[in-house]
């Protein structure tokens, strides 16, 4: 095998790991001189900013359409609105941890202006979200109107794919194919984006360590525990309550999740834990196979409650960096961006770091931010796909308890 290709089988984040450190290293023992590689960080940034707004359309639009509407019935429509209510709550948890820590106070990041946007109310940003030109909104890199419309064409696509009307069904599905191939392609592109982001990560670490030394180790362990709180929050608390209401053992429930949990822990993804999400759902917790088969493939898809906790951390943290104190109005904007964001972003290793852009190009916080937190995000991730999966699992035991569709003599309740 030659180097080139053993060189791309390596796991990118672990080579962002690698050019993390060196560029650490490199801060240190060369100092301010190290600024002369600015130009390699600008051009990742610059690569990161290109594919922000063809990513968030293509793979909303396609993933929406994706949700078959004779599927979503009584049980589904439910499932839905519960995924999305974890996840505003989650997105609140990590707003106030965030808001309470404060994980980048005092530290600053070298080069970075931030223009503060121009003050509006909360009626007047709702009604902003809806785009007027829904081009011209990606034009100019606004990034809730155009998830909004990308929500439209998404759900009005999966409704034509259910017609009845072999016309309208067949022009549907010449759509989808097209939208499956282009959000095909984005992630093509985004894969080389991820082959130069070492490099990127190696240079910007290194001028931001060059020109401030080890301050910014005090920032990444407050945003690492503040993420952490969050989470432990999120499950210690919100899921056992959901639990709890359900009339469901938690005790017995994280026995025989933490195989999941685990799972996802390591791998860092949800889809690639599926396969063993939907066993433990099977065979040890006796949920109907119609319910789970379900709801947990579209809770590895839109049920992202760890990547909102981590979305909000790193917001704050952003916000802190360039000390801007967010208003109500931002704050909303932040939550609604960071659960759209979370529901956009796909199964697998890292996927929330990119989905980054999202939640701070909402409220305008420098994408400066990401490669900054690229080196210790191995970290983060392994805990937000955790969570990711129990809430997951959480959430279908739960409603197969209300819709009876659990077999209390099988698995760990016949124990």
């Amino acid at each position: 095998m030659s180097f080139w290709r053993k060189y791309l089988e390596f796991p990118v984040i672990y080579k962002i790991a690698i050019g993390f450190v060196f560029g650490i290293i490199a801060g240190l023992v060369i100092g301010p001189p190290i600024t002369v590689i600015q130009p390699l960080g600008t051009f990742f940034m610059r690569l990161l900013k290109m594919i922000v707004m063809p990513l968030i359309f293509f793979t909303l639009v396609l993933g929406s359409a994706s949700i078959d509407p004779k599927k979503l019935g009584k049980a589904g429509g439910l499932i839905v609105v519960i995924y999305i209510i974890t996840s505003f709550v989650a997105v609140s948890i990590g707003l106030s941890i965030g808001l309470a820590v404060h994980p980048g106070y005092g530290f600053t990041l070298p080069g970075v202006e931030y223009k503060p946007p121009k003050p509006v109310n909360f009626l007047d940003t709702i009604l902003s979200w809806i785009p007027t030109n829904p081009f011209g909104a990606m034009a100019e890199f606004k990034i809730i109107p155009t998830i909004i419309f990308a929500l439209f064409v998404g759900l009005s696509l999966a409704y034509m794919r259910a017609s009845s009307v072999a016309r309208i069904k067949e022009a549907a599905e010449v759509t989808y194919r097209v939208f499956d191939a282009l959000s095909e392609v984005m992630y093509k592109i985004v894969k080389f984006v991820l082959e130069v982001a070492p490099y990127g990560v190696f240079a910007l670490i290194a001028v931001v360590i060059g020109k401030t030394g080890v301050s910014i180790f005090v920032p990444y362990a407050k945003l690492i525990g503040a993420e952490a709180l969050g989470i432990a929050l999120q499950i210690g608390v919100v899921y056992l309550i959901i639990l709890l209401i359900s009339g469901i053992n938690p005790v017995k429930f994280f026995r025989v999740a933490s195989e999941a949990m685990l799972t996802a822990f390591v791998t860092r993804s949800s889809s690639g834990t599926l396969p063993v999400t939907m066993r433990v759902a099977d065979e040890k917790l006796g949920i109907d196979r119609g319910l789970y088969s379900f709801t947990l493939p579209l809770g590895a898809t839109i049920n992202m409650d760890g990547t909102a906790i981590y979305m909000a951390c790193v917001a704050i943290f952003a916000a802190d960096i360039v000390g801007r104190a967010l208003t109500g109005a931002e704050l909303a904007t932040l939550a609604v961006a960071a659960v759209m964001a979370s529901v956009g972003a796909a199964g697998v290793p890292s996927a929330g770091l990119i989905m980054l852009t999202v939640t701070l190009g909402s409220v305008g916080l420098p994408l400066e931010v990401i490669p900054l937190i690229a080196g210790i995000d191995v970290i983060l991730d392994m805990m937000r796909t955790m969570n990711n999966v129990t809430g997951d699992l959480t959430v279908t035991t739960s409603l197969a308890k209300y819709f009876k569709l659990i077999d209390f003599n099988k698995g760990i309740w016949a124990s």
